[in-house]
């Protein structure tokens, strides 16, 4: 009894430290360091005939933070430039092993001169009221930060854990995992017990009440490419041809409208599965004097459920464009896959009441009290491929899914309550040493 009772306060006084050490201003100093850094080269579109992103700079600085901290650290490249960190802290004790995971890219910033917010610099960290404004604040360069800062807390309260905490910061994850998660795991033998990957799940009401969702699973997405042949003619005379545009213009909105077979999971997602259009091409420079013979677009697919393929999603797409031919004697179309795409599959459910998600509802109510809300992420993030590969990975992170093209933002009292809540779960889940 008395081992019991003297224990207790010291691991209450940790705990209190580590809370205390997690500040508005600790938080909003370290977003704004790594915010920019490396940036505009790590800007990494999704476009698979596009080239990605260099993530060194931010890379080499994680790198640095984590080894101060205590890690070993190790620095993966599948490719020149595009650096994984993997920071391990070994625990002292028995005790499971758990991934903090954020990713290293951002998606590109478009327009500097529509990001009103940040004075026509995306980079550049500006705070107006609530909320902190700058290309990769919400996706995810803040949410990092929270992964940090808690571990910088744990450390300097003097903790120490039982199990194995790594801190791993992938590359290419806005393109889907190539050189960085999938790389990681099927290369480099990255493995935990638990996942915990620090992504946007946070959500505002309507009357400004706020919380953060677990994102229990994900949906997956696909690229398609669907192309229509026309007859070129002259422009004085369009009635003796077949425009190809114009065809395309009839048969994108029977795709947008259209259904894809499949079996309604638990937690549905933010859309059912369903077909976007992302580009469209059709003319020939220097002949503008001729109608179009051939017209592409480029189709996403989201909202792709589990036991949805990518045999399954090309036979419903032309399913459409076969009643569409059918209906239409003059169109000529057909559909592929886009060059280069993967096919992102939607993942099974981790289960509310086992670890990690468990213990992430425990901390989530000390910190902000209720229940978390349990749900199916819309977007890909570096979990579908730990959940792909059979490990419990949940996503947790005070970004919201807004994806805003300019302007992004995140809001700060989110992100001090994210990291003191992803602290608490680091502790609980590992153990402390008493």
């Amino acid at each position: 009894m008395t081992v019991a009772r003297s224990a207790q306060p010291a691991v209450a006084s940790h705990r209190d430290a580590v809370l205390s050490f997690i500040t508005e201003q600790a938080w909003l100093d370290l977003a704004c360091e790594l915010i920019p850094a490396g940036q505009p080269e790590a800007e990494n579109p999704l476009d698979p005939d596009l080239p990605g992103g260099k993530e060194e700079g931010i890379a080499l600085l994680l790198a640095d933070k984590l080894a101060a901290l205590g890690f070993t650290v190790d620095l993966k490249a599948r490719t020149p430039h595009r650096l994984n960190v993997i920071g391990a802290l070994a625990g002292g004790g028995e005790g499971p092993s758990l991934i903090l995971n954020d990713h290293l890219d951002t998606y590109p910033a478009g327009d500097w001169a529509a990001w009103t917010m940040t004075g026509g610099h995306p980079f550049r960290p500006t705070r107006h009221g609530d909320l902190l404004y700058a290309r990769g604040t919400s996706d995810t360069r803040g949410n990092l930060a929270c992964t940090l800062l808690a571990v910088e807390a744990i450390r300097a309260a003097g903790v120490r854990l039982k199990g194995t905490l790594k801190c791993v910061y992938t590359a290419d994850e806005e393109k889907n995992g190539p050189d960085g998660s999938i790389f990681l795991l099927d290369e480099c033998g990255l493995e935990a017990d638990y996942t915990i990957v620090c992504e946007p799940t946070a959500w505002t009401a309507p009357d400004g009440g706020w919380g953060m969702g677990i994102a229990i699973a994900n949906c997956g997405n696909f690229l398609v490419e669907v192309e229509t042949s026309g007859i070129k003619t002259h422009l004085w005379r369009p009635d003796t041809g077949i425009n190809a545009i114009t065809k395309m213009m009839e048969l994108l909105p029977q795709l947008e409208q259209m259904s894809f077979a499949h079996t309604p999971a638990p937690h549905a997602g933010g859309t059912p599965p369903m077909v976007t259009v992302l580009r469209i091409a059709g003319g020939v420079p220097r002949e503008m004097q001729f109608t179009p013979d051939s017209c592409k677009a480029v189709l996403g697919v989201v909202g792709i459920l589990p036991g949805m393929t990518r045999e399954s999603v090309m036979a419903d797409i032309n399913a459409v464009i076969t009643g569409a031919l059918a209906a239409d004697p003059t169109l000529t179309a057909e559909a592929r896959p886009f060059p280069g795409a993967l096919f992102v599959d939607g993942t099974g459910e981790q289960e509310a009441d086992a670890e990690p998600v468990r213990t992430l509802r425990k901390a989530y109510g000390e910190v902000l009290s209720g229940e978390p809300k349990l749900y199916r992420k819309n977007a890909f993030n570096d979990t579908i491929r730990f959940s792909e590969r059979g490990f419990k990975a949940i996503t947790f992170g005070p970004g919201e899914d807004g994806w805003a093209p300019v302007n992004e933002s995140i809001h700060i009292g989110k992100a001090v309550a994210a990291t003191r809540i992803l602290a608490l779960t680091v502790m609980d889940l590992l153990g402390v040493e008493e």
